[in-house]
């Protein structure tokens, strides 16, 4: 064990080291490093070098947890079930839900080689035809997740899809609550344009209709991808809040995501990708059709599902910087979590004001 390893956040190493020996590697394998790749705002990742061998580990982040949310073994069920399937995930490979490890639920996973393209400058090698094939293979894999024949995934009860939306909107309601109440910074106007938003989010709640599986978190930047010899999806990743529901709800959130040129708020937002914005990239408007023409699905109320995705995402980043407030958060950016809450609850207005 390589003195790099020792105090990586959120690891400890030598019971983690025991629990590989017994769990992964059959013997003993040092550790001889550990990568944070990634870290604070969703569950932490690790890449762990065991010898030659490379995985990945995956835990939920320090300090405030929202309940329900960064459930280890959720990500391991889904991720267990689409191996093999049409929709490309990193395979699973041991579960761990004793806290004594390393002080979380954890599990591991084959490491997959890709690339994360997140801002402009990660694409600077990407020719416009390459991201405009990155984006169609992104809209394809999306439309794969809800396709996917649940049943045969074994995924039958993964969630319970009657009254997704009604219960989506009481769920993420609480976690504002539980969240906005622990944050010294919060406004009344920032309140007020919360709680009117959804009294309309409430007025339009769509019934039961289409059904499928949700990852809850899909964007570019959740996905490795690869260039040659052509451009692909090489996996999808961030499962931590799949379930079963409404479809149209994931994508509504994406689209959010999605950065179009030239919308500067948008681009002010820091979380999700901006690589959108460089030559290529299909738009948020051609990337919805690509996936409408791929599943059929009907998006005549687009508008509501985005202004839910809008809703949603600033609850998330809500519960990001009250984690930053209590100095929990592992990694750089976070300063600005908090102004982005207000945008994009704007955002969200105006987007059931325009349609």
């Amino acid at each position: 064990m390589t003195e790099q390893v020792a105090g990586v956040p959120g690891i400890d190493v030598p019971r983690l080291s025991s629990w590989l020996t017994d769990n992964l590697t059959g013997g003993d394998v040092p550790i001889t490093g550990i990568d944070m790749l990634a870290g604070g705002r969703s569950n932490l990742t690790y890449l762990l070098r065991l010898g030659d061998r490379r995985v990945v580990l995956r835990r939920p982040p320090l300090g405030h947890v929202l309940p329900t949310a960064h459930d280890m073994r959720r990500e391991h069920t889904v991720l267990s079930a689409l191996a093999g399937s049409d929709v490309p995930v990193p395979t699973p490979l041991a579960l761990c839900l004793d806290e004594d490890v390393i002080g979380a639920p954890f599990y591991v996973m084959e490491h997959v080689e890709g690339r994360v393209l997140r801002t402009v400058e990660d694409a600077a090698d990407v020719t416009p035809e390459q991201a405009r094939a990155l984006s169609e293979r992104l809209a394809d894999a999306f439309a794969a997740i809800h396709l996917l024949d649940v049943d045969k995934a074994g995924l039958a009860g993964f969630g319970r899809p009657q009254g997704y939306m009604t219960r989506q909107l009481a769920r993420w309601r609480k976690q504002w609550d539980a969240s906005f109440s622990a944050d010294p910074t919060a406004g009344d106007d920032v309140r007020a344009s919360y709680e009117r938003l959804v009294e309309r989010l409430a007025a339009r709640l769509p019934g039961d209709g289409i059904t499928g599986l949700v990852h809850g978190d899909f964007r570019l930047d959740n996905a490795l991808v690869r260039l040659a010899p052509e451009p692909e999806i090489a996996a999808v990743v961030d499962w931590e809040m799949s379930t079963l529901g409404d479809p149209l709800s994931d994508l509504g959130l994406t689209l959010v995501y999605w950065t179009d040129p030239g919308d500067d708020e948008r681009e002010a937002i820091p979380v999700g990708s901006t690589v959108t914005t460089a030559p290529g990239f299909l738009s948020s408007r051609e990337f919805a059709d690509r996936y409408a023409s791929a599943t059929g699905y009907d998006l005549a109320d687009l508008d509501f599902y985005v202004a839910f995705g809008c809703f949603k995402l600033a609850v998330v980043l809500e519960g990001i910087h009250v984690r930053y407030l209590q100095k929990a958060t592992v990694g750089e950016g976070f300063d600005r979590i908090g102004e982005s809450v207000p945008i994009l609850l704007d955002r969200a207005h105006r987007t059931l004001d325009e349609g």
